[in-house]
């Protein structure tokens, strides 16, 4: 426990001294057509999450050291993009090259299964891009990590597939980070950028990647199951109205919650956070452990959360057009 105290008082000494730095060479979050917010904001305060896994290694050893490295790599690349913008095919060869890097730590890398690899480095990719889109609004992208990493570390005290230090060091990354961003709109201090909504992700698929290679069991996807279902059906909203992927937009259904509803930033973020912590603790506490029980349940809230999407879209979507139609007077 007294580890504890001082890795937590550590953290939130070394975010701290970021906004001082970040402040003096002018690194901020200037609103656009996609935010949610019309001031000024400090960015990359989600380094924090890439600092507590260097402060976890120096207490704890470098037990996962590939899995350190490849978020290093793909944090480093996000904060330089956070601070001056780097090509997309830049960002995408180190999404990779870090995903590998992580994957090697999962023993993933077999050849007689490279068909396998391909397909869950694509899909991990993807999964830690839409993750990286989700971030937005003051405190989605803490609340919802925290959403996951509660069951995770649940999980984890009864079945042993990762270092319990190493998740407890990860909450109180994401502690120190919600204490500076977890507040109404126009309050926050820092936002998470690039370097924290796309370190978290590695973070996450890690811990779920060490659970799926224990258990063989792929449906622990469910713990990112909100926003999974909420990325990938804008993207294909998105498609359906021949618009660029590339281009900053604003029609996720927590982005029209905060802009379009004018509800507030902490009650969209507690309203993903609930509802993905609501999915994932039944699934740990009340689903029986079974293959089938454990992918009925998956497809059951798959189909939920899907019908809820377009339900709210086609009751609100409305609005956004509208929007969207005042821009262009």
């Amino acid at each position: 426990m007294l580890t504890h105290i001082v890795i937590f008082l550590l953290l939130l000494l070394a975010e701290v001294l970021y906004f001082r730095m970040a402040d003096r060479c002018n690194i901020i979050d200037k609103p656009n057509e996609r935010s949610s917010h019309s001031t000024i904001v400090l960015r990359g305060g989600g380094i924090i999450f890439l600092l507590g896994l260097w402060v976890w290694a120096a207490f704890y050893g470098l037990n996962y050291p590939w899995f350190i490295l490849a978020v290093t790599v793909i944090a480093g690349v996000s904060f330089v993009d956070d601070v001056r913008s780097l090509p997309d095919s830049v960002r995408l060869v180190a999404q990779f090259l870090a995903m590998g890097l992580m994957f090697y730590q999962l023993d993933m890398l077999h050849v007689e299964l490279w068909w396998v690899v391909i397909l869950a480095l694509i899909v991990c990719v993807g999964a830690s891009n839409i993750i990286n889109f989700m971030d937005g609004i003051n405190g989605i992208t803490g609340g919802y990590a925290l959403a996951s990493l509660v069951p995770i570390y649940l999980l984890n005290r009864e079945m042993g597939f990762v270092e319990e230090s190493l998740v407890v060091t990860v909450i109180l990354s994401d502690v120190v980070f919600c204490l500076f961003n977890f507040r109404p709109k126009g309050k926050a201090k820092c936002f998470a950028g690039d370097v924290g909504s796309i370190g978290m992700a590695f973070i996450l698929l890690f811990l779920i990647g060490r659970l799926v290679m224990q258990t063989g069991d792929v449906s622990y996807l469910v713990f990112l199951m909100v926003y999974g279902v909420d990325g990938m059906l804008t993207i294909v909203h998105r498609i359906l109205l021949h618009e660029n992927l590339g281009e900053a937009h604003r029609k996720h259904a927590y982005q029209l919650m905060a802009n379009e509803l004018q509800i507030g930033h902490v009650k969209v973020s507690l309203f993903y956070m609930g509802l993905q912590l609501l999915v994932s603790l039944i699934f740990v506490c009340y689903i029986p452990d079974s293959p089938v029980a454990h992918w009925t349940y998956f497809g059951a809230v798959l189909v939920l959360l899907s019908l809820a999407y377009v339900a709210f879209m086609k009751k609100f979507y409305h609005l956004h057009e509208q929007y969207l139609a005042s821009l262009r007077k």
